[in-house]
């Protein structure tokens, strides 16, 4: 068997070890909803341990996965329409899809060339079928390498979690597995309102979310093209955000829905991309995406979409464009705030009739996952994640940057992004020289071999 060639050994249906509660539902929120056409995907790679025997990750993962989702009863339900057309889950314990796998080489050789096309081998995922009721709603798959190493990949529909809520997850099976005892089990209800006496938010001050949604909706959802798309992975040390942030002059950040180093980001990808695109000196269309479980005073273990999308506007910059851009972007995280985002609850509530829209269709978007810690997630004898990658898909038009957190000792500001963009673009990305001025390590790009 060639180095990288998979075997598929077995595809089954793991149940949870508890009874779930007869005649239970798990009613979706406004923001679950808008996410209907968005899946999540999710990689864990585990180094190579010598005194691991060949199949024994799987089968005691296996078995904790089945004693971790009992605490998850909306992983392992179905959706149903309710009498007003909207998706519900009926908690009925269908189960979750496992697909365990085996590949040649080690995790470490893998780790050496892997590349988008690669990586999504790890994740095994089935669109939604004609009869949704019968239809799993998260896939796991895990995959074994015969000379060392493991890799989980989690798939699951976006209208049930958001990547912050299938990391809380990846952390709650963990903690089962090494203990038996779950330190983050999950919340489950509703999203606040917005304020009583707030009848009519669109002559309120809390205008900018309810607009970009607004306009998101009355836009069709775009063709999917044949269009290939690439993935760079770039790890950028503490010391590198920080100087990205003093280029960025990024300032003024003490709310919690800023972060000076998802900005000053944010802006070094913004600036480098329209440049690679050719926008003629001027910036790409972009949207933000933010987790708002911190804005809206949630529990952090608070199961459900809770990442919102703003568009950044910059009519004009000037030769030196990353402090206008990182400037722009701040000044859209300051109304993403509590009040800004309850009236667009409201307003989705007034107005939930609407097509569903594919949220990452047409602009340039950037999403901040630094809400999470993925590396927390230690299965067997305090082992850490050697990476993690995060997908957010379908990817359409110019493409997108994730955001989210390194591995532990490399500094509190170490930041790891992943650009999915088209093919003849991505390649263009490392080469640029504002990105080559801080010289991250390239961590996964185009496969050469």
């Amino acid at each position: 068997m060639a180095e990288g060639t998979f075997i598929f050994m077995v595809k089954r249906t793991v149940v949870s070890t508890g009874p779930v509660e007869p005649g239970k539902f798990c009613h979706l929120s406004v923001l679950d909803r808008l996410m209907e056409q968005n899946q999540v995907k999710i990689v864990y790679y585990y180094p190579s341990r010598a005194d691991v025997e060949p199949g024994e990750w799987i089968e005691k993962l296996g078995d904790s996965f089945a004693s971790a989702i009992t605490n998850f009863p909306i992983i392992t339900g179905r959706l149903q329409k309710n009498t007003e057309g909207h998706w519900i889950v009926k908690c009925n314990d269908g189960g979750v899809r496992m697909m365990e796998a085996k590949v040649k080489g080690s995790v470490e050789d893998w780790l050496k060339n892997v590349d988008r096309e690669k990586e999504l081998k790890l994740v095994y995922w089935e669109d939604m079928s004609p009869k949704p009721y019968y239809w799993s709603t998260f896939y796991l798959q895990v995959t074994e390498f015969e000379n060392g190493g493991l890799a989980i990949g989690l798939s699951c529909t976006h209208l049930l979690a958001d990547p912050i809520c299938a990391t809380m997850f990846f952390k709650a099976w963990a903690d089962t597995t090494l203990s038996g005892i779950m330190s983050t089990p999950p919340f489950f209800y509703s999203l606040p309102l917005s304020k009583a006496d707030n009848k009519n938010p669109n002559q309120g001050s809390y205008t900018d979310l309810i607009d970009y949604y607004k306009s998101s909706i009355e836009r069709p959802t775009p063709l999917i093209t044949n269009q290939k798309y690439a993935t760079i992975t770039l790890s950028f040390t503490d010391p590198m955000v920080r100087d990205c942030i003093a280029m960025a002059q990024a300032t003024g950040a003490s709310d919690k829905s800023r972060s000076l180093a998802f900005e000053a980001l944010a802006a070094l990808f913004w600036v480098c991309l329209s440049k690679i695109k050719g926008t003629n000196g001027r910036l790409l269309k972009m949207s933000l995406c933010s987790d708002m479980r911190n804005v809206l005073g949630l529990d952090q273990r608070f199961f459900g979409n809770c990442m919102v999308y703003n568009k950044v506007h910059l009519e004009s910059a000037g030769e030196n464009m990353l402090p206008e851009a990182s400037k722009a972007i701040g000044e859209v995280m300051k109304k993403m705030n509590a009040e800004g985002i309850k009236d667009l609850i409201y307003w989705l509530q007034c107005n939930d009739n609407q097509t569903v829209p594919l949220m990452n269709g047409y602009d340039f978007m950037c999403a901040n996952l630094e809400g999470v810690n993925p590396y927390l997630a230690t299965f067997k004898d305090r082992i850490e994640p050697l990476r993690v990658s995060y997908y957010v898909e379908p990817v359409t038009g110019p493409g997108q940057v994730l955001i989210f957190r390194s591995a532990p000792g490399e500094g509190p500001l170490s930041r790891v992004a992943m650009a999915t963009l088209p093919e003849d673009e991505a390649a263009k990305l490392c080469e640029d020289d504002l990105i080559q001025r801080f010289s991250p390590t390239v961590l996964m790009g185009t496969n050469k071999n």
